[in-house]
């Protein structure tokens, strides 16, 4: 009797542990669901491509299609003006520049969220698409403040046929002659800066020849004029508003 028993047990825990491992070994196949075929398999490598790519040309892009250019200019022209020297820090007049920037930039910012950057993450366009949405703001900004003379001469140079509209020009067209525009703006607006304060350079030199004081360098005196003219007409208000208003 016992070798039966003993060979029965062996049989029942052979029977036990071949239920167990079918039960862990083998889940019910109805219940799982086949993993998503891709449906852009070189996507992602593209769009990291792109947005490096993005990322190095990120300074030249500020500089070339955003108001940084003339922000820049005009301050250098005022510090000149002021005979200051280095006051203020090219960090400092590079600083405001691009707050003076994003202010002015923040509605096309907006525009680029919504049609681009928004649309890309939700994965509705791919990252060339993103792109091409994304620049027709910027393009409608620096064709509002590009001037069709300079817009005229890139597409000559291009050897472009005549556009109904500015709207069908390339952006290879419009961003050189937004820069040009820009940099003319600037030196007007610096040139009109330097006016009230060559008066008083000239005034003191004039002064102090007449008077004999040769020993003192009229730009001694006429620093302190010319800060104290700035500071009671709230200079600094006065061209941050009329900047600002020649982007409204």
């Amino acid at each position: 009797m016992i070798p039966h028993l003993s060979g029965m047990s062996k049989t029942i825990g052979l029977a036990l542990v071949a239920g167990s491992v079918r039960a862990w070994a083998l889940p019910d196949l109805s219940t799982l669901s086949p993993p998503p075929a891709p449906t852009q398999p070189y996507s992602a490598p593209l769009n990291i491509l792109v947005l490096l790519t993005l990322l190095t040309l990120l300074p030249a892009l500020l500089l070339s299609m955003t108001p940084f250019v003339r922000l820049l200019v005009i301050f250098h022209f005022l510090r000149q003006a002021l005979g200051t020297q280095n006051t203020p820090s090219n960090q400092t007049l590079i600083g405001l520049a691009l707050v003076l920037t994003y202010f002015i930039m923040q509605p096309v910012g907006v525009q680029i969220q919504q049609q681009a950057i928004a649309p890309f993450r939700l994965g509705q366009v791919d990252a060339m698409q993103a792109v091409e949405r994304g620049s027709q703001p910027v393009r409608s900004f620096m064709l509002r403040y590009a001037r069709e003379k300079d817009l005229a001469l890139f597409v000559e140079l291009a050897q472009l046929p005549r556009p109904k509209s500015p709207a069908e020009l390339p952006m290879r067209v419009v961003a050189p002659a937004y820069i040009l525009s820009e940099l003319k703006a600037g030196f007007q607006i610096g040139a009109v800066l330097f006016l009230p304060f060559l008066v008083i350079d000239l005034a003191v030199a004039a002064i102090t020849t007449s008077i004999g004081m040769l020993q003192l360098p009229p730009v001694v005196i006429s620093t302190p004029l010319k800060l104290l003219l700035f500071v009671m007409v709230d200079g600094w208000n006065l061209l941050m508003g009329s900047i600002l208003h020649s982007f409204v």
